[in-house]
């Protein structure tokens, strides 16, 4: 089974994912410029929001990426109650993993700050479990023993640690240590991209020292001047979920998936990325989501939709007619290929979609999605 959100969201003049040179992320697309939000930033973004958060964080499901593999695994191995020799020794070789033929800094003495080369995706229950398994290494070997061990030993001794983690199931994990387990992500995002061709402003401002004297002539003028891009676009985001991957990811848990299909699909309709919101506040909610869900594992985008840039005209905006190139391009489609999966939408503006039932809400798509995978479970 696939399920699969389309998305349309306008933003105010805003900059909410930056490039290395400052400026707003773009790509061309239909031959014309646009702008653009990396999957990267929208998954981020969806991985911290509130409604994914609050749906597993209690239960111990979530993992952080993290360098500080080494302060996690000190914290743990304090709270097993290890003695301060055991903990220094250990922690010291944890900077190791990810880089096994690195050769390790035997005087570092600072476990807080200690990291690893690369990030890594972990879980709680992994922190814990690996901490156990070093502590019992370390105590099978001896201290004088433990130093000489090549870390591929260790890692070797370790195994494989397999997480039991929502996000990591959803979005996967890799890194390069034989000490953790790579897990292939079930869902994909793509970048998304404005609807309409990109525009780019400049806004210029100013800041003025508030200690200043107005009246004194050598305190004349702004404390500082700068300017930063801005610009305001209409956003297609297309996401997917593959559903037997989810379960095979959660060790089986369907449950746990059901409810990581619709906490993600909450999580992307309300989740916005952080640039520059403090100085733009661009914190628009789609005016526009289509969810479908197939027993063919098929994934299809409808960006075609928009390879001819839309605009607004006098009898309509910009976003309704953002909907219906959709629902032209993708009713053709759909008829063309025989793509007839279960199809439900919402939306906020005086639009419509052929395909699929109009649901109102976002709570109702959140209960129509759950009976979805029911009547799936159940077929």
């Amino acid at each position: 089974m696939l399920i699969q959100i389309h998305m349309l969201q306008n933003y105010v003049p805003s900059l909410l994912n930056r490039d290395d040179s400052g400026s707003a992320k773009s790509s061309y697309f239909g031959g014309r410029q646009r702008g653009r939000i990396s999957s990267q930033c929208l998954k981020r973004s969806i991985r911290l929001a509130d409604p994914f958060q609050q749906a597993f964080k209690a239960d111990g499901l979530l993992a952080n990426r993290t360098k500080r593999l080494p302060k996690l695994i000190n914290d743990a191995l304090e709270e097993m109650g290890a003695d301060d020799a055991a903990r220094t020794a250990i922690v010291q070789r944890v900077p190791e993993i990810g880089q096994e033929s690195t050769k390790r800094d035997t005087k570092t003495v600072d476990l807080e700050n200690l990291e690893t080369r690369q990030l890594i995706f972990i879980s709680d229950s992994e922190v814990e479990e690996i901490a156990r398994k070093l502590l019992a290494l370390y105590t099978d070997h001896g201290a004088k023993k433990w130093e000489g061990l090549k870390i591929d030993e260790i890692t070797k001794a370790l195994g494989r640690s397999v997480p039991k983690s929502v996000d990591i199931a959803m979005f996967g994990r890799m890194t390069t240590s034989a000490a953790f387990e790579d897990v292939e992500a079930a869902v994909q995002v793509a970048h998304a991209f404005s609807t309409n061709e990109l525009v780019r402003v400049y806004d210029f401002y100013t800041a003025v020292d508030d200690l200043k004297k107005a009246d004194e002539e050598a305190d004349a003028g702004a404390g500082m001047i700068g300017d930063v891009e801005l610009n305001s676009s209409t956003y297609y985001k297309y996401l997917n979920v593959h559903w037997e991957e989810l379960i095979d990811n959660l060790g089986g848990d369907v449950g746990v998936a059901a409810k990581a299909v619709v906490a993600f699909i909450e999580a992307a309709a309300t989740a916005h990325p952080s640039g520059k919101q403090n100085s733009t506040a661009a914190f628009q909610l789609p005016d526009f989501v289509l969810v479908e869900v197939s027993d063919n594992n098929l994934p299809v985008s409808y960006a075609n939709a928009f390879l001819k840039p839309v605009q607004q005209d006098h009898r309509s905006t910009l976003m309704q007619n953002s909907i219906q190139a959709l629902n032209d391009y993708a009713g053709r489609l759909r008829q063309v290929y025989g793509l007839n999966g279960h199809a439900a939408y919402f939306t906020v503006a005086a639009a419509t979609v052929d395909f699929a039932a109009d649901i109102q809400s976002l709570p109702e798509m959140k209960t129509w999605v759950s009976r979805q995978i029911e009547e799936a479970a159940h077929a």
